[in-house]
């Protein structure tokens, strides 16, 4: 099943409550942060994860783009995060495992997140314990960039370990998606689309959302 992960950084955020309510169709709603350090742009953090955390029942997926994410996954979580990722890129790998032990205890779920440039090799030693993989498609940091498509080489190498492995990962890409990079990717082997811009400048959100799941 293809899932649709609207990312809240498109959002109008002086209706908030209003565009995740628009996007109600979606399976999660994808939530960026942002520190300015690991990426160059800062967005949102914890007071606003609480709040939507009060507004909707869709799983939130948080994605954090953070310094140090050992840190604060665990708050994130305790927050009301469903599912918790952070970039392999950020951490050593003592504190990857801590990590994704950390949020597997408050009983959500853990992943792990890969820039363009990082090969699919770096999140192998962790893959067994993680509900997701997320590979980044744009460079991180900044909405409505184009499509990389020399990603795609890594979510088929990325589908065929989870598949051999025989694990329950789902295989997330984030960046650029529309109808065309979407069956891309879902012909690679993703099974988890973020899309920004693309869903919420639609006319129709719920019809654009079935549009893309159903490629």
């Amino acid at each position: 099943m293809i899932k649709i992960a609207p990312s809240i950084l498109s959002a109008d955020f002086a209706r908030l409550g209003e565009e995740i309510e628009s996007v109600k169709c979606a399976d999660y709603i994808h939530f960026d942060v942002m520190d300015g350090v690991f990426v160059p742009n800062i967005s949102f953090g914890l007071p606003v994860l609480k709040s939507v955390r009060k507004i909707t029942d869709k799983t939130l997926d948080v994605h954090l783009m953070l310094k140090s994410p050992s840190q604060y996954a665990s708050r994130f979580a305790k927050a009301g995060g469903d599912i918790i990722t952070f970039h392999v890129e950020a951490e050593t790998p003592g504190a990857i495992h801590f990590t994704i032990d950390e949020i597997k205890k408050l009983g959500k779920k853990a992943g792990l997140s890969l820039k363009p440039e990082t090969p699919a090799e770096a999140v192998l030693p962790y893959i067994n314990d993680l509900d997701i993989v997320l590979v980044m498609t744009v460079e991180p940091g900044y909405g409505g960039q184009a499509f990389i498509s020399d990603m795609l080489p890594k979510v088929s190498e990325l589908r065929a370990v989870i598949d051999s492995r025989g694990l329950g990962c789902e295989l997330e890409v984030d960046g650029g998606i529309n109808h065309d990079t979407a069956r891309l990717c879902i012909a690679a082997g993703a099974n988890v689309l973020v899309a920004g811009s693309d869903v919420f400048y639609a006319p129709n959100r719920s019809a654009h959302i079935a549009e893309l799941r159903n490629h």
